[in-house]
């Protein structure tokens, strides 16, 4: 079986997938003729196309992304409009690529005005029609922003335990690591550990410590990213040790020099792996990197040379380190352990 055929087919967990990035271009300037935004104003080019609304490569600038970012965010408004840009990720975006799970990265903070009951109300009748038409299952991490005050973190967790749903596993912190370190936002997630719900976040520029940071003050069950703990040696062992899971995005943070400083070498995740530390692959924001589940995975594999037996590992520790409780966990472990073993079968009748 070719590489192509084996990653698509491929069954995938997804940890790290953002609402707001995952919206391809074409439903983008649909949602702004729909609430009347001019889309050429608002990103600053003339004329703007499906075609050209992201600009792949000038990512590697955060500032231009997390630009462009809160033009899609902004787009967003209303529960039919979060309906469906859930509907689209879980189902083209994920099912189509062999996503049996995923927990979408929500940022409230994204979609100034909206209230966040609206935003919850869209998300989770979009989840439950994708479920219904593809069999994905999805939850959510709610994503505060790092570069909101603390005050305005605190506030969101306490909207999200004021309305609390079911569907809503957990916690996250996203947006520029550079002007939001994490220990910024400890009452906030002290307050969201409280209330039992699970936490992460980012740290993919950030410097290792930003790791234990995460861990220690914030009570991280996992880190998003977090290409630098090799650096670190006593942490390596540590996250080894303790199986934390790493929730790596191969293209999106090549492009954006993290995991493999723009070369395509993606040799951080290299080093994760080769370290024992428990690494998950995910895509991030799909369409503005110009990806999706399956070439996430595909230019990892012939960037290091991985097969069957890797790829399937970072597809079952992600199913360690998703948030579903222990029955749904070992169903979801069923259904990733049957798929493998038909590849591996079909893999071996092809020889």
């Amino acid at each position: 079986m070719d590489l192509d055929e084996l990653t698509a087919r491929l069954p995938k967990v997804s940890l790290h997938t953002h609402l707001i990035g995952s919206v391809s271009a074409s439903t983008v300037l649909e949602l702004a003729r729909k609430h009347d935004v001019d889309l050429d104003a608002a990103v600053g080019r003339p004329g703007c196309t499906a075609d050209d609304l992201y600009d792949h490569e000038s990512y590697d600038d955060l500032d231009e992304f997390l630009r462009v970012l809160d033009v899609v965010g902004a787009v967003i408004r209303d529960a039919d409009d979060f309906h469906r840009v859930t509907y689209e990720s879980l189902t083209a975006g994920g099912a189509a690529h062999g996503v049996l799970y995923r927990e979408i990265m929500l940022s409230p903070p994204g979609h100034p005005g909206v209230p966040y009951a609206t935003i919850l109300d869209g998300v989770i009748a979009g989840a439950r029609d994708a479920r219904a038409d593809t069999g994905i299952a999805s939850g959510l991490v709610v994503a505060l922003n790092r570069n909101d005050s603390a005050a305005a973190g605190l506030q969101l967790v306490e909207e999200v335990i004021a309305d609390r749903r079911e569907e809503v596993l957990g916690v996250g912190l996203d947006y520029s690591e550079a002007v939001g370190p994490p220990e910024k936002f400890w009452r906030a997630f002290a307050l969201a550990g409280r209330a039992g719900l699970h936490r992460t976040a980012h740290s993919e520029s950030g410097p290792p410590h930003h790791v234990e940071t995460i861990l220690d003050l914030l009570g991280g069950e996992r880190i998003d990213h977090g290409y630098h703990v090799v650096d670190d040696p006593d942490l390596t062992a540590r996250c080894v040790s303790e199986r934390i899971p790493f929730t790596c995005t191969p293209v999106s943070s090549d492009i954006g020099r993290y995991s493999g400083s723009g070369d395509g070498t993606h040799h951080r995740i290299r080093e994760m792996v080769d370290a024992g530390l428990c690494v998950t692959i995910d895509s991030d924001d799909p369409p503005m990197f110009g990806t999706d589940p399956t070439h996430d995975y595909r230019v990892l594999a012939r960037a290091l040379g991985y097969g069957l037996d890797e790829l399937a590992q970072f597809t079952r520790n992600a199913v360690d380190g998703c948030w579903l409780d222990e029955s749904d966990k070992q169903t979801l472990r069923t259904q990733v352990e049957d798929r493998i073993a038909r590849l591996a079968t079909a893999g071996e009748a092809r020889a």
